[in-house]
């Protein structure tokens, strides 16, 4: 994610120290509405402005190498993403069009992650949609729950498609590592995530997010670091407390999702398969739900046919295991073995029972 060379100097790149930058602009539409700063590593706010005049400007702190951080507009859903780097950064923004800039005065990395963000407009509120179509759908409507499974798949294969194409056009950008990880992880089988990913220039792959991005894919391929899954207690739908390890002894998929999320429930049928498949080979799942509403979290256990232990505190994505686990999007997994060890993570779609039918056997 830097000024891309090659060779030794990426290397050294990766522990430059850039210096306190600015990042600022104009604003219209929203005086006297709060701005929020967020790095990509805490889930509080660095700093927290309110637009005046129609403007705003925020002091990032310095930094070892370019990292992304979020402006939030007090009432949109939608961040306004940036790099650090080693000069400041200006915007021309509307608040109907927030986060989408109708200019960007910065180095090549902030106008390429404002491209991804104009690319995916389109398909972020296609998934808006879908959300609260899936949240809509009665328990006993077959039909309508195969419909949304075409809808889902349909949108997952046009997200890849316009993510791998991103990528290929963009191969030393940080926007395209971003996008790889956060858009495409949980919809792409390992082969073919390694294979994109080796597709982007060495610097971006030594980077702290090619790096994090290179440990899941050992991950995902049996060969992680043995890090212990945190424990935790929440309750389940009947309100009775459960503890990840009272399934001491088993291997548990930490299942991580919710009613109104139109890729977990089009991802659920493959989780079902592979929990009949294997549950009576000591393993098991425990879902945790990022809902807010228990009746639509129940209902939609109830249709997906989730048969394993749910639980949630129903602060949506506020909810603490999901802080716990630094879950930033969902559907999301984590296996963990016997002995309470993570052995894998996001396992989706056949790579779960891939997964399963090798330590299963």
């Amino acid at each position: 994610m830097k000024q891309l060379v090659t060779g030794t100097l990426a290397v050294l790149l990766s522990c430059t120290v850039y210096a306190q930058q600015k990042v600022s602009g104009t604003l219209t539409g929203a005086e006297g509405k709060k701005l929020y700063l967020y790095s990509d590593d805490d889930n509080s706010p660095k700093d927290s402005i309110s637009v005046k005049g129609g403007k705003f400007s925020f002091n990032v702190p310095e930094s070892k190498g370019p990292s992304i951080y979020a402006v939030i507009l007090e009432g949109v859903q939608n961040p306004l993403l940036f790099i650090t780097g080693k000069e400041s950064v200006q915007y021309t923004l509307n608040a109907n069009s927030f986060p989408i800039a109708t200019a960007v005065k910065g180095n090549e990395e902030n106008k390429s992650m404002q491209a991804y963000q104009k690319t995916f407009l389109a398909l972020i509120e296609r998934a808006q949609v879908l959300n609260v179509e899936a949240a809509k759908i009665a328990g006993d409507d077959e039909a309508g729950k195969n419909a949304f499974r075409a809808k889902a798949s349909l949108f997952n294969e046009d997200v890849v498609t316009t993510g791998r194409d991103f990528i290929k056009a963009h191969p030393k950008q940080v926007a395209s590592l971003w996008i790889l990880v956060n858009e495409l992880r949980g919809r792409l089988e390992p082969d073919e995530f390694e294979k994109i990913f080796n597709s982007l220039d060495q610097p971006l792959k030594e980077s702290k997010y090619g790096l994090a991005a290179a440990k899941y894919l050992r991950s995902v391929k049996g060969e992680t670091d043995g890090g212990e899954a945190s424990d935790f207690t929440q309750e389940d739908i009947n309100g009775r407390q459960v503890k990840l390890s009272s399934f001491r002894g088993k291997y548990v998929l930490i299942d991580f999702w919710a009613s109104w999320c139109g890729p977990c429930r089009a991802e659920n049928p493959n989780v079902v398969k592979a929990f009949e498949r294997f549950k009576g080979k000591n393993f098991t799942i425990l879902g945790v739900s990022l809902d807010q509403n228990k009746d639509r979290w129940i209902g939609a256990v109830k249709q997906d046919n989730l048969q394993w232990t749910q639980v949630s505190d129903l602060k949506g994505w506020g909810n603490e295991v999901a802080q716990l686990y630094r879950v930033s999007a969902i559907p999301a997994n984590f296996l963990v073995d016997p002995q309470g060890k993570i052995i894998a993570r996001n396992l989706r779609g056949s790579a779960l029972e891939a997964k399963l039918e090798q330590i299963l056997k």
